[in-house]
């Protein structure tokens, strides 16, 4: 049963070669939780990423229809056109159960699932895990891609 364990528990990414080759791999990154006012970090992180070529998918059911980073706010993940790389979760570590259940839901699966920094849901990361989704937790983005890949 260890062996088990092991298997689903390299999924859960924490150390700098597997933030480095989700971010390096990545094209696509659907934004859970994204938000409108420039000031908020589901707002700047992902513009941050955008300048760096990723194709940003905003998701937010209190702002559908909204445009944001050229593409329009759907209210689910189940209502993206298409298959995204990472879904970057910008939510309260109390959803993100409810949140895997959707991810698992869909019809594809996303490579990875980011919970920003200060986001933490060991239940939601053990079911993605387990699904063969890499996780991280706890980290954002922005500042891992500079560290890890450089601003430019």
């Amino acid at each position: 049963m260890s062996n088990d364990r092991d298997t689903w528990t390299s999924n859960l990414v924490d150390d700098d070669a597997g933030l480095a080759q989700i971010l390096r791999t990545a094209r696509t990154v659907a934004v859970l939780g994204a938000k409108v006012v420039r000031s908020a970090p589901a707002y700047y992180v992902p513009a941050y990423l955008e300048s760096r070529g990723y194709k940003i998918h905003p998701v937010n059911p209190t702002l559908m229809g909204h445009v944001v980073f050229g593409e329009q706010i759907v209210g689910a993940l189940a209502d993206l056109e298409a298959p995204v790389d990472v879904i970057d979760v910008f939510r309260r570590p109390e959803y993100l159960p409810g949140h895997a259940r959707e991810i698992l839901a869909l019809p594809w699966r996303p490579k990875a699932v980011w919970f920003q920094l200060g986001i933490r849901n060991d239940e939601a990361a053990a079911l993605l895990a387990r699904a063969g989704i890499r996780v991280v937790q706890d980290r954002c983005m922005m500042p891992e891609h500079r560290r890890l890949l450089g601003a430019a």
